[in-house]
Order: structure tokens, then sequence, then C-alpha cells
């Protein structure tokens, strides 16, 4: 394996630990309303990603930052081409992010259903344009020879992208639900494990006709058999939320979660940004990727200190893995 592909890799795996775990803090982010029957349930919410929420977020800085220095041609045609929705996804973390923290600055409750309404927002909205992004980046964007994007944010908004937000969208809300099960005790485990099943439902039926979709739309043998191992993932997590198995139904999906995203990059492989227009016009692994200099320091970097950084995060998730209840929360506040 030459470095740029494997470097093509490194980046691929950044962005399944994002989506893995920042998608389980979007999903309790939108299931606010769903679960929070009042104050005490929101803030049990909250509190099941209160320790982990901003160290997840730091998997979509270094996956970016990996393909900025990687894949230089790559970054700047992703980030200029989908601009707006990338400056919209960044307003939206940071809005979640203040949330979080202010939120129980006052004891007003309107304060908070405001600050409330942001974390929803703030969670829905990357959910989905992350989707959006990816669907995009599978389905190809016209670019002229230079690979700067030459179409309008109308096509960006196809039917096929706004497909893939929606599979985003639903596969995160039905994670984060099923990390509610699994992070808390009593009644709103309860409701979380009935609505885990019935979001369930929906998320199998659309990412069922993403997947579908995307084998029409691009596909290569190891796409289609990872297409075939996220929606089996999919299912079973589906069933055994529903039977009570929360740890493997977490496992589950972020299997599904991780075959997803995999499924992406080896269906436009040996692409990374493919061109609608013109294949010619193609960014490619090896001729969007930094020298070998470049790519070897790198290598030698992330071969030192990419595992502290799991071992850190295993850690972290290892010290608070206890459940929340309603009684520690209010035992809290007083």
């Amino acid at each position: 394996m030459d470095l740029p592909v494997l470097w093509f890799a490194i980046v691929g795996v950044f962005f399944v630990g994002y989506f893995v775990l920042d998608g389980f803090d979007f999903g309790v982010g939108m299931s606010l309303p769903f679960l929070g029957r009042d104050d005490t349930d929101r803030r049990v919410l909250i509190n099941t990603i209160g320790p982990v929420w901003d160290l997840n977020e730091t998997w979509v800085i270094v996956a970016g930052a990996c393909l900025f220095a990687a894949f230089p041609e790559w970054y700047a045609t992703m980030f200029s081409g989908f601009y707006l929705a990338l400056l919209l996804i960044l307003a939206a973390l940071i809005a979640r992010g203040v949330s979080f923290e202010y939120r129980h600055q006052e004891k007003h409750l309107a304060w908070k259903r405001r600050f409330d309404l942001m974390i929803v927002v703030g969670s829905a909205v990357p959910a989905f344009l992350w989707g959006v992004a990816f669907g995009n980046v599978v389905r190809g964007i016209p670019m002229d020879a230079g690979h700067n994007y030459t179409g309008t944010l109308f096509d960006l908004l196809n039917p096929f992208a706004l497909l893939a937000g929606l599979a985003t969208l639903t596969v995160f809300f039905t994670h984060g639900v099923v990390f509610v099960t699994l992070k808390t005790e009593g009644e709103i485990r309860e409701r979380a494990k009935r609505l885990a099943t019935q979001a369930g439902i929906v998320t199998i039926l659309v990412a069922a006709a993403f997947l579908v979709a995307m084998a029409f739309v691009r596909a290569t043998p190891a796409s289609l058999v990872l297409s075939v191992v996220a929606a089996v993932a999919l299912v079973l997590a589906v069933l055994c939320s529903a039977w009570g198995k929360e740890g493997r139904a977490f496992a589950l999906m972020a299997l599904t979660i991780a075959a997803v995203v995999l499924a992406m990059f080896t269906a436009v492989f040996p692409d990374v940004m493919p061109a609608s227009n013109d294949p010619a016009n193609s960014l490619t692994v090896a001729n969007a990727s930094s020298g070998t200099y470049t790519l070897t320091v790198m290598s030698w970097v992330a071969l030192v200190f990419l595992p502290l950084v799991l071992a850190y995060q295993a850690w972290t998730y290892w010290v608070f893995r206890k459940r929340v209840s309603r009684a520690h929360v209010a035992q809290a506040a007083h």
C-alpha cells in the first residue's frame, strides 16, 4: 500500500470515529423534545454526554487537519464547494457547545428552554448536512479542469444528497436514543427503549432506501458488501434494543455507521472527489495528495500519537461509564 492510499484509509477511519462518537451526541441532543418531559429529564439526557461531547468533536478537527495536510486539493475543492453547508455545520456546533455550558447559568425556565432549542437545532443541522455533503461526494460534483466547483447551491441539494442527509439524521437519532438506554436508568430508560424501537423502524426504511440508491449511483464490490453489513447490523441493533440488550444494540449501531462511511469511501476509490460533468476532471488519491515527504512525516506522527489519543479516550469513557438517573441529577442540584 503506497502512502496516498494509506492516508485515504486513515482519513476514512477518522471520519468513522467522528460519526460514531459525535453521532450519538447528535442523537441525544435531538431526543430532548421526545424524552425530556421536564427540566430534570433534560438534565439527565445532557449529563449522559456531558463528560465526552467535546472530546468527541475533536475527531472532526483531526479529520479536517489530516485532509488538509494529506490531500490539500481535496480539502480545497470540498471546503470551497461546500462552503455554505460547512459554515452552517460550524455555526450549529458552536451554538450547541455554548448551550451545554450556559443553560444551567440561570434558573429561569424560559432561559433553559431557549438553550435546549439551540441544542436540538445544533444537533439536527450537522446530522443532516454531513449526510448531504458526503452524499454529494459519492454522487460527484461538477468541476472544471482546475478542480474548482462549478455548480450552484441547488446542485448540492439533489435528491440523492437529501436522502443521504435524511439517512444520517435518522441513524444518528436512533444511535443517540440507544445510547440513552445504555446510560440511564428508571422511567427515562424505558421511554428511550420504546423510542429507539419506533425510531429504529423508520431508520431502517430510510437507510435501506439510501443504500439501494447508492448502489445505483456509485458502487464497487467492497462498497456493496459493506452496505449489506450496515443493513444487517442496523436491523440487529433495533432488535437488540427492543430486547433490552443495550450494549449490543449500541455496538451494532456503531458498526452500522462505520460500515456506511467505509462503503462511501470504497465506492469512490480511487477517486476522492468524482467530477459529475467530466471524469477527467475528478480528483483522485494520486493527483490530490501531498508529496511523499509530507505523508511520511505524517505517518510517523500518527504512529506515535494516535494510540495515545485512543487510550485517553477509552480511559475517559471508562471513568464516566456509570448510568445517570433523576436521583443523581436532583442530588447534584442541592
